[in-house]
């Protein structure tokens, strides 16, 4: 096993939430960050020491073969979720891109924080947009959004009909 750069070696910049930052916190105060020399970029390669966050049980860096076979997979056997690609760990990036695109963030947005190699943020619309949420309920909510506060503001109902 070694060490690299993700995918098209390019690092990648993400907000980090504060829900996950206090959990990262709790998990450090409990297991500190440890020094593991692997090889960088292929098994010959140049050791190179890391500080990793999770570790394995011999307290080296966790191998995601190792883990798929000994953790993951019959964890999801044992709830009865099937095997495959569709509930692989790729789907905790499709889970990503769901939540962020339901919280209505941009595609240019998840485009620089998914990697993409094309700036162009179609790409990322025409990877992701089968997770696009449902447009019937955000525009119901829009619409009694307006009515419901266009008395109050400027830019609502009244607004549109000109008055």
């Amino acid at each position: 096993m070694g060490i690299a750069l993700p995918k098209g070696g390019k690092t990648r910049t993400v907000p980090l939430p504060e829900s996950v930052a206090r959990s990262l916190d709790q998990h450090i105060t409990q297991q500190p960050p440890t020094g593991v020399s692997l090889p960088w970029r292929s098994v010959d390669g140049s050791p190179v020491t890391a500080s990793v966050l999770f570790r394995n049980v011999e307290g080296r860096a966790v191998n995601h073969v190792t883990f798929n076979r000994v953790a993951r997979r019959p964890a999801l056997d044992k709830v009865g979720v099937p095997r495959g690609r569709e509930n692989g760990t790729h789907a905790l990036r499709h889970f990503y891109v769901s939540v962020l695109l339901d919280a209505g963030e941009s595609t240019k947005a998840l485009s620089e924080y998914l990697g993409h190699h094309d700036p162009d943020p179609g790409c990322t619309l025409r990877t992701y947009t089968h997770l696009m949420p449902s447009g019937e309920r955000r525009t119901r909510e829009a619409v009694n959004r307006a009515f419901e506060d266009g008395s109050k503001s400027d830019d609502g109902p009244m607004m549109a009909q000109g008055a």
